[in-house]
């Protein structure tokens, strides 16, 4: 970041405490902290969870999870139950946070859940252009390759079996602090 995202000026350098090195503006008298975008990204499990949904989009053939944006003001747990609800029309019973990653692509940090889905019964919307269930060995195989997608699929594939329907967060109330 070179340039106050507030008023134009360019940034200087300046130390603030225990931060070191920190981007400063001499106009507005502030320092200015790097931000970045966040997402979240899902791994849906059928309600006996043992089949994992994965959608094609873009016109892309590779197969991929449920993501989406954080919107300003929005807690990720809303935007997990939104992005869901808007790309493949479920809804969900239950999230367990399963591992997050930055992809510098896109300055985005992504918050993977796994999540159990209310029924086998998907629509289609708009943003996506096929979607499928996968028994978890076959999900692995079907992932695209080599994406953060199939990181937090081998990651997920691995706490899986260990989980039960009880592990599962069934609390979507919004926190507010």
């Amino acid at each position: 970041m070179n340039y106050c995202p507030t008023c134009g000026t360019k940034l200087i350098t300046k130390i603030d405490g225990i931060d070191g090195e920190t981007p400063f503006c001499e106009t507005c008298q502030k320092f200015v902290y790097p931000t970045f975008n966040s997402a979240i990204s899902s791994i849906i499990l059928n309600p006996t969870m043992d089949r994992i949904l994965l959608i094609e989009q873009y016109q892309s053939k590779a197969n991929v999870l449920v993501a989406g944006y954080v919107m300003k003001g929005e807690e990720d747990i809303i935007t997990l139950q939104r992005e869901i609800k808007e790309e493949v029309d479920l809804d969900i019973t239950g999230f367990y946070y399963n591992d997050d990653a930055y992809y510098k692509k896109t300055n985005t940090l992504l918050h993977n859940y796994i999540v159990i889905a209310s029924s086998m019964d998907y629509h289609l919307t708009n943003e996506v252009d096929e979607a499928m269930w996968f028994p978890l060995d076959q999900a692995k195989e079907m992932i695209k390759p080599h994406s953060l997608a199939e990181h937090f699929l081998q990651e997920a594939l691995k706490k899986i079996p260990h989980l039960s329907q009880e592990d599962f967060n069934t609390d979507f109330t919004k926190r507010a602090f």
